[in-house]
């Protein structure tokens, strides 16, 4: 997702090089693969295609850190049909019924005869 950033430390004999690879629009990710003695990072659109990559031996990697975006992107990414932290309290108290698709997941009232439902 955008926001996303991948730091490489490396070491270069007397001294250490950083490297960032981020995810720069919506819908892309960073991918990281350690193989056959190499670390690839890579940005990577929706349908998978490389939009750059990073090659590294990793025996030269000191560290790698990935560094995940904020909350608030992904928050304002879902929209306005995400619950609110007062509406997820009161579904959880039974106030308001959850729902799934257009199915209401709470239980019917219970009738005071014990008796099913009569047509």
């Amino acid at each position: 997702m955008k926001g996303d950033k991948v730091e490489i430390v490396i070491d270069t004999g007397g001294a250490t090089k950083t490297y960032e690879v981020a995810a720069t629009r919506a819908g892309r990710r960073v991918e990281v693969v350690n193989r056959r003695g190499l670390v690839e990072v890579t940005e990577l659109t929706r349908s998978g295609s490389a939009v750059r990559t990073a090659r590294f031996m990793a025996s030269r990697v000191v560290a790698l850190v990935e560094h995940p975006a904020d909350d608030r992107h992904s928050r304002s990414a879902q929209g306005a049909g995400s619950a609110t932290a007062s509406t997820r309290a009161a579904r959880n108290a039974g106030r308001i019924p959850q729902r799934r698709g257009s199915a209401v997941l709470s239980q019917p009232p219970a009738d005071p005869d014990g008796e099913a439902g009569t047509p």
